[in-house]
C-alpha cells in the first residue's frame, strides 16, 4: 500500500480497477482547511488522463508493471511477431496494443513488452533509432537560415521530416516519442 502523500512521479496504483501512473503531483497545504494532493494521473491501460485529488491519508495498492525486453521479429498482415530471447517464446500483438509504436522500429531489434498481471497492453519501442532514409527530394544550396525541411520515408515507411541537406540512402537518428529528426548517425 502507498500513501497518497508518498506519491511520486512514475509510481503505479490501482484505483476502482484501474491502473494508473502518476505523470504530476503537488502537495497542496492551504491556509485554511486540509492538506491535499492534487494530480494528473494517466490510465496505462487505455492511455486517459485524468486531475484528482487525493487527502494524503489515503492509501492505494501499488500496481506492479512488468517491463520485459523482446526482439521484434516481423509483421505479418495485422499482427506483429515478438520472440523472448531467453526462452525463445514467441509473442503475437494486433494493432489495438501496437499503435503507432511500431513505425521507428526494424526487424531484429529489441522493445520492451509491458505488461500488468501477465496481460500485455502495451509496446516500448527504444527511445532513438537510427534508420536509412529510402525516398526524399534532392536537397538545394541556400534559404537554410530558417531551419527549413522537407519530408523523408525511412526503411520502414515512416514518414519523418529532414533538413534540407539530407540525401537519399544517409542514415538518420530519430527520436520515436516525437518522431523527430535528430542528427546524422
Amino acid at each position: 500500500m502507498i500513501s497518497s502523500s508518498d506519491f511520486r512521479n512514475g509510481i503505479t496504483i490501482e484505483k476502482d480497477g484501474q491502473v494508473l501512473e502518476i505523470i504530476e503531483f503537488q502537495h497542496v497545504k492551504p491556509g485554511k482547511g486540509a492538506a491535499f494532493v492534487r494530480t494528473k494521473l494517466k490510465d496505462v491501460v487505455n492511455g486517459g488522463v485524468t486531475e484528482t485529488t487525493f487527502r494524503p491519508t489515503e492509501k492505494f495498492p501499488q500496481a506492479r508493471i512488468d517491463r520485459k525486453e523482446y526482439q521484434y521479429l516481423y509483421k505479418d498482415g495485422d499482427l506483429w511477431t515478438f520472440m523472448d530471447t531467453e526462452n525463445y517464446e514467441q509473442l503475437s500483438l494486433g494493432a489495438d496494443i501496437i499503435g503507432d509504436n511500431m513505425k521507428f522500429v526494424k526487424e531484429n531489434e529489441m522493445v520492451k513488452v509491458q505488461s500488468y498481471n501477465g496481460n500485455v497492453f502495451a509496446i516500448e519501442p527504444p527511445m532513438f533509432v537510427e534508420l536509412a532514409i529510402t525516398e526524399t527530394e534532392p536537397g538545394f544550396k541556400g534559404n537554410t537560415a530558417t531551419g527549413a525541411t522537407k519530408p523523408a520515408i525511412v526503411e520502414t515507411g515512416a514518414q519523418v521530416n529532414v533538413p534540407l541537406f539530407v540525401d537519399n540512402g544517409e542514415v538518420i537518428k530519430i527520436d520515436t516519442r516525437t518522431g523527430e529528426y535528430l542528427s546524422r548517425a
